[in-house]
């Protein structure tokens, strides 16, 4: 769950430093103070992913990025298309955590 939550936020903050390369033609310097902060804040996620805060804050830069459509539209598209790779590695990641538990609760015996 840690790690696939992580590899989101990681490709994340990629996408929004390429948005910010797009919006640096037309918008000012609070927009993109805005996304480079939001860049760093999504970065600096990835690391707390230990604790339900990772996920808590991480959720929160989702709807974060979406809102960043403003700046840059195709933002609208790429922020769901995150928001949805960020809630199948929260149930994946679950799942994949439960299988491990039980098999380290009952390893395989040959």
């Amino acid at each position: 769950m840690r790690v696939l939550g992580s590899a989101v936020l990681v490709m994340e903050f990629l996408i929004m430093d390429f948005a910010l390369l797009l919006a640096m033609d037309n918008h000012g310097a609070l927009a993109l103070s805005l996304g480079s902060a939001l860049a760093l804040a999504i970065l600096l996620t990835a690391g707390l992913m230990k604790k339900m805060t990772g996920w808590y804050l991480g959720t929160f830069w989702q709807v974060a990025m979406i809102a960043f459509g403003v700046v840059v539209p195709a933002m609208y598209f790429l922020g769901t298309l995150f928001a949805g790779l960020w809630v199948s590695a929260y149930f994946i990641g679950r799942k994949g955590e439960a299988i491990r538990a039980s098999l380290m609760a009952n390893p395989p015996t040959q």
